[in-house]
């Protein structure tokens, strides 16, 4: 099983054993540089703003075990019992482009494509970045 399938699987197993509507939909994976798997659920709120995405998830477990470089990241979306089709693979929202570029420059994410996934720096996703002056850049 290829890096890319390995972390496809672990997301996909992750949303697929705790989805729960209006609480869990999404399921994300990350690989660090050494080749380990870190995992995240999605965990909605009554409050919007107050829901977590699982890729901020999925990066303080990483952070808590390792401080390797992230290197890839998945995000698979459990579909709601109304709607028809599997899971699928999603990109990461706006707010988790800005937290994986700042944690992780040079990270790639998969994203659905023709004939199949296919992973892409996550820079080309957000190509003007926020930056601020907490870091330097």
């Amino acid at each position: 099983m290829t890096g890319n399938e390995r972390l496809m699987a672990a997301a996909l197993d992750l949303i697929t054993s705790r989805y729960r509507l209006a609480r869990h939909q999404i399921g994300a994976a990350l690989l660090d540089a050494d080749g380990d798997i870190h995992v995240g659920l999605h965990l909605d709120a009554m409050v919007g703003r107050a829901a977590v995405c699982a890729e901020a998830v999925a990066l303080g477990v990483a952070r808590m075990a390792t401080n390797a470089p992230i290197v890839l990241a998945a995000a698979v979306r459990h579909p709601k019992p109304d709607e028809i089709g599997p899971a699928r693979l999603v990109p990461p929202c706006g707010l988790c482009r800005e937290l994986l570029l700042d944690h992780a420059p040079g990270i790639s994410v998969l994203v659905a494509d023709a004939p199949g996934p296919r992973a892409v720096p996550l820079a080309d996703l957000l190509p003007h970045k926020y930056i601020g002056t907490k870091w330097s850049a």
